[in-house]
């Protein structure tokens, strides 16, 4: 069976006002995410900004390689670049090993492609320069496969003219939020169809399917395709070969 554990982005980005606890709760969750992940030997754990310091320390004090990743501009993407870049760099300050931002996508199907690339080549060149990993957030559900073709082309494209090569493996194009609303019980996470698109245009830059991996044989099956990482809320779950209970 394929070890999957290494390939998982362990998630929890609810914020205690959309769960009911309080701050010291939802810490204390995270603090109980990242242990599963230093004992199972997850690759990552993704939590809200808030929490990267104290999680950081968690694992420091652990001595352990439990990346820490964390969301900006989580989860509308209609940030502006400044404020997801002063988002950014409070996050890598605060220890966040990999920066998941939700590309402006709004704007990208109002045509203002250029304020899509600006935050694009601004936020990256930060993370690359910080020796941090960037992965955009496109929302796929969002998109017609028309659009995630060529927002994920777009991204490749710019990757290729700012940033060298060897810089190319920490720029991700990842498939969604989990927190976007779809209609008619249409999937608001990676699908296998939107995920086949995203792989076959971006290039060199890895994917990331986030949302809708709910078995291990989709996990598998994901890999298999050809994505580097999954983003999932139930990744203990999967690598104890059970269903998913939850969307992300």
């Amino acid at each position: 069976m394929m070890n999957i554990a290494q390939y998982l982005d362990s998630t929890y980005l609810k914020t205690p006002e959309q769960s009911g606890l309080s701050a010291e709760e939802t810490l204390q969750k995270d603090k109980d995410l990242t242990q599963e992940a230093i004992d199972n030997g997850i690759f990552a754990v993704m939590i809200r900004p808030d929490y990267v310091s104290e999680i950081k320390k968690y694992i420091q004090e652990r001595n352990s390689d439990v990346v820490v990743g964390t969301v900006i501009g989580f989860h509308e993407g209609t940030y502006s670049v400044d404020e997801k870049f002063a988002e950014a760099e409070k996050a890598i300050a605060d220890g966040a090993d990999e920066l998941d931002f939700v590309i402006n996508y709004s704007a990208y199907l109002q045509g203002n492609l250029n304020l899509v690339k600006n935050e694009f080549v601004k936020c990256t060149t930060l993370c690359l320069q910080n020796h941090k990993v960037a992965k955009w957030i496109i929302e796929i559900a969002a998109l017609t496969d028309a659009q995630i073709a060529d927002l994920t082309q777009n991204i490749s494209i710019w990757a290729k003219e700012n940033f060298s090569e060897n810089d190319w493996p920490k720029i991700f194009v990842k498939s969604s939020t989990g927190f976007y609303e779809t209609k008619e019980g249409k999937p608001n996470g990676a699908t296998f169809e939107g995920i086949k698109i995203m792989l076959d245009n971006a290039g060199k830059l890895p994917v990331k399917a986030a949302g809708g991996v709910r078995t291990p044989e989709d996990a598998e099956k994901m890999i298999s395709l050809g994505v580097k990482r999954i983003g999932t809320s139930s990744a203990l779950a999967l690598i104890k070969n059970q269903s998913a209970s939850e969307g992300y």
